[in-house]
C-alpha cells in the first residue's frame, strides 16, 4: 500500500527546534516534488516549504524563512523539516505532500501535532 507517515512532532518550548520526518511507503519519492503544509483549526491549509525532487530548489513561506529547512534523502525514501528558532504561532498540525506532475499522483501524511508552548 502506498502512503506517507510522518514522525516526530511534539511539544516545545518557545525558541526550541523540532525535526520533522516524512517517509514514504510502497513507492519511491524520487520523482516527487515534496512539500510540507500546516493547519491550525478554522484556517486553511498553508504551504510551509516545498523541494524540488533532485533537492537542488527548494522554497518557503516568508513566515517560516530562516528558521525552517527542508530537505530529503531520496535513499532512504524520506523528506525532512528541521524547525529552528519555533514560535507559538508555529503551532499546528503538520502534513506531508508528495506530488508528481505527471503521471498524476498526489499523496498525504496522516499529519503531525507541532505545539511552541511554555
Amino acid at each position: 500500500q502506498e502512503h506517507l507517515v510522518e514522525s516526530g512532532g511534539g511539544l516545545v518550548q518557545p525558541g526550541g527546534s523540532l525535526r520533522l520526518s516524512c517517509a514514504a511507503s510502497g513507492f519511491t519519492l524520487s520523482s516527487f516534488f515534496m512539500s510540507w503544509y500546516r493547519q491550525t483549526p478554522g484556517k486553511e491549509r498553508e504551504l510551509v516549504a516545498g523541494i524540488s525532487s533532485t533537492g537542488g530548489s527548494s522554497n518557503y513561506a516568508d513566515s517560516v524563512k530562516g528558521r525552517f529547512t527542508i530537505s530529503r534523502d531520496n535513499a532512504k525514501n524520506t523528506a525532512y523539516l528541521q524547525m529552528n528558532s519555533l514560535k507559538p504561532e508555529d503551532t499546528a498540525v503538520y502534513y506531508c505532500n508528495a506530488l508528481r506532475v505527471f503521471p498524476r499522483r498526489e499523496y498525504w501524511g496522516q499529519g503531525t501535532q507541532v505545539t511552541v508552548s511554555s
